[in-house]
């Protein structure tokens, strides 16, 4: 019988567990756990979640998966490899001794979650597990000091804290749990594989195989420009997906440390859970999926998402703020799958329309954050309730608004969440568009510029040249955080207030500097707090500027800003941190005891970076931008499947697994770009140096039907199709080629 049978095999094999070192094979419920005895001070670990376990490479496969594990002064490099779905080998490395090496003890526990009993085969030097009609076998690569049996993995450590290792008396062959111990002086570099198959001799000569292979599977990874930015949201990503046992699905969680510890078994903070689904998307489309799976359970029957929902409570009466069209949206574009679409379109209107139906209530046509008279959830019907509804809960944005009892929301209207609303409504529109919904097209767009019109005309501070959020008394609340900028990503602001708003966002007096952006002005008293949404820098924050940069065209100060942050994020990162926020003056993250360490939107700084070379937006569609440094990028998911970018010699190469699709020279940003069967067409970079070439390997020049730039036609040269000479007239024109497939 199948524990669960949900999973595709590449990802059976994986860190599911609250413990980041034990590797579990979910189908079964069979479990490797590391656990070490340090003699010096008596005691074993587990190595739960904390300052004692550093997290190293991961993929979404679990074919990659490194940690850094520290006990009383010794530290162990352990790694995990899988070459194909039912093996994964695993090795460790002595790299500091806290004490003589005889004394400090690395076991290695074999169990199954159905309680089965473990067998050690001495005459083969295998542990072995059957369950079901399968078999897991577990081997190394030397013979152990010695095998113990025990009923639980914990009473492994309780038996080296209560006897030593010098005890005997716990050798077993048969046992719940089957330890195999070895010590840092005989063994100080370890090797182990375990394999399943469905017979015993399979599963054991299949292990000594893992154990033998050197093979690996390729991971996605960047260097040249912005280095390392897709190596640490895979890495983010991967250790922050885990198994749910409270509603048995796999998700990404916010973050793998609170997993347990402060949600009782899983926790799904909505944007957070919106911004994991994008992220992992790019990475493997099924597990962004999952993560969509997991904001569509929070659906109310009232329309809205939930804010929060967790082993210990549900915050129904909010939701937070409205990104989940656009991200919907931009992984549709990066798919091309209409059934995702079709998944979630009905949820995503149905919150929006629940956000004018109960966050309006003077139907001025700006809302208002708010708490609903639905659940029993922590922090309903008051100010700070509402407050929850942004994610900035202690905001000073927040602080001139009262709580008004009798709307149940924030007496202002908040210029972040509208800007969010309009493009939520512009982007509804596309959806409906796409899926043939003209009625719902056109109401959804019409909603969209109403909103826009009232942010441009109604929270601009003409007297101060920003947006900014406005009480019903129609004063506007004296401080302003990055939400100002949101009305970019709208496409709300006029030309002029455009200028304005970037003139503040450069000004290191308010909002610039080199560390960036904090979340509430530099001069604003509130800033020196230091505590949380008072003056810490937020990815979010940035993620949402950067997007409304590129949105309006302003690529320059669109990579300013990546780089900007990308730098900070690097900072924390060679320390294994992704933050959850940063000082805003020194940069550091963990300066006080607010901040988690390794938080899943933490991310969207390095997907910035990555943004800054391939992304894909509703306003330009797929974007490339060649710099002409080298560089490589990859592989990522993209409209073909999943891809790798590289440019050597300032020549850009595109290809789809081992296959070059494109090349070329040109230098700049192409976007709109398409690769179809039989088609490829791009808009070419605003400028062009001099005399680009443009290569299609894969096709041949007989069979071209049509190669133009604008109205003009291009001529091939070659055996397969190449164009020698794009001039510099024909920058920001469209290139058309079409070919008999």
């Amino acid at each position: 019988m199948l524990r669960h049978a949900t999973l595709a095999p590449s990802r059976a094999w994986y860190t599911w567990s609250s413990r980041p070192a034990e590797m579990v094979f979910l189908p079964l419920g069979v479990r490797v756990t590391p656990v070490a005895f340090a003699g010096s001070v008596g005691r074993a670990s587990l190595f739960p979640p904390g300052e004692n376990v550093l997290f190293g490479r991961h993929d979404l496969q679990g074919s990659h998966v490194g940690l850094e594990l520290r006990h009383a002064g010794t530290v162990l490099d352990w790694t995990y490899r899988k070459h194909q779905p039912f093996a994964v080998a695993g090795a460790w490395h002595g790299r500091t001794l806290g004490e003589w090496g005889l004394r400090f003890w690395v076991n290695l526990c074999l169990s199954a979650e159905d309680g089965s009993r473990v067998h050690y085969r001495e005459t083969q030097a295998a542990a072995v597990v059957k369950v079901g009609h399968r078999f897991v076998a577990l081997v190394t690569r030397d013979a152990p000091v010695q095998v113990t049996g025990h009923d639980s993995v914990e009473a492994v450590a309780a038996d080296y804290e209560a006897n030593g290792y010098f005890h005997l008396a716990s050798r077993a062959t048969d046992a719940t749990v089957i330890a195999l111990r070895f010590n840092l002086e005989m063994m100080r570099d370890g090797a182990f594989a375990v394999a399943v198959a469905d017979r015993e001799d399979l599963a054991i000569e299949q292990a000594r195989a893992a154990l033998a292979s050197a093979q690996s599977m390729p991971t996605a990874a960047q260097t040249g420009r912005f280095a390392g930015a897709l190596d640490a949201m895979r890495d983010v990503m991967s250790w922050n997906t885990v198994w749910d046992t409270v509603n048995t699905r796999p998700y990404t969680s916010i973050s793998r440390n609170w997993n347990q510890a402060k949600f009782g078994g899983f926790g799904v903070w909505l944007n957070d859970q919106h911004y994991a689904a994008l992220m992992t998307a790019m990475l493997d489309p099924e597990v962004g999926r999952e993560n969509l799976d997991a904001t569509l359970a929070s659906a109310t029957p009232q329309g809205n998402f939930a804010c929060l929902l967790t082993a210990n409570d549900a915050w129904v009466d909010r939701t937070q703020l409205p990104v989940a069209s656009f991200l919907v949206w931009l992984m549709y574009r990066r798919s091309g799958s209409k059934p995702l679409l079709r998944l979630m379109v009905d949820s995503l209107s149905r919150n929006h329309a629940w956000w004018w139906a109960n966050r309006d209530p003077g139907s001025r046509g700006l809302c208002s954050f708010g708490t609903s008279d639905v659940g029993e959830g922590l922090y309903k019907g008051t100010s700070f309730g509402s407050r929850n509804e942004s994610s900035m809960d202690n905001s000073p944005i927040h602080d001139e608004a009262p709580y008004d009892p009798e709307t149940r929301t924030l007496a202002s209207m908040d210029v972040g969440l509208n800007s969010l609303l309009a493009l939520d409504a512009e982007i509804l529109a596309l959806i409906a568009a796409e899926l043939g919904d003209s009625e719902g097209a056109t109401g959804h767009a019409a909603r969209a510029e109403a909103t826009r019109e009232k942010i441009r005309s109604e929270l601009w501070d003409a007297s101060r040249r920003i947006f900014a959020n406005r009480l019903w008394t129609g004063a506007f609340v004296r401080s302003v955080g990055p939400t100002s900028f949101y009305p970019l990503v709208s496409g709300a602001p006029t030309p002029e207030q455009t200028e304005a708003l970037l003139n503040h966002l450069a000004d290191p007096a308010t909002f610039g500097g080199d560390i960036v952006i904090p979340s509430v002005s530099r001069d604003d008293p509130a800033f020196g707090d230091n505590t949380y949404w008072r003056g810490r820098v937020w990815p979010p924050l940035n993620y949402w500027v950067w997007q409304g940069l590129r949105r309006n065209g302003r690529y320059d100060e669109a990579s300013h800003l990546a780089q900007k942050s990308f730098a900070l994020f690097e900072t924390a990162w060679a320390r294994r941190l992704c933050p959850e926020n940063y000082n805003a003056v020194t940069g550091e993250p963990l300066d006080q005891p607010d901040t988690e360490g390794f938080y899943g939107w933490g991310a969207l700084i390095p997907l910035m970076a990555v943004g800054e070379i391939m992304d894909l937006s509703p306003w330009r569609g797929w974007e490339i931008t060649n710099t002409g440094e080298p560089m490589t990028l990859g592989p990522l998911e993209s409209p073909v499947g999943a891809i790798s970018l590289a440019v050597a010699d300032g020549t850009l190469s595109l290809r789809l697994g081992e296959t070059l699709m494109l090349e070329t020279n040109l230098r700049g940003r192409l976007t709109h770009l398409r690769i179809e069967p039989g088609r490829v067409s791009f808009v070419l970079p605003d400028t062009i140096e001099t005399d680009a070439f443009l290569r299609l390997p894969q096709v041949r020049t007989d069979s071209l039907i049509l190669a133009r730039v604008g109205a003009d036609a291009m001529v091939a040269s070659g055996e397969t199709v190449r164009f020698d000479t794009i001039a510099p007239a024909a920058a920001g024109q469209r290139i058309d080629i079409v070919w008999h497939g």
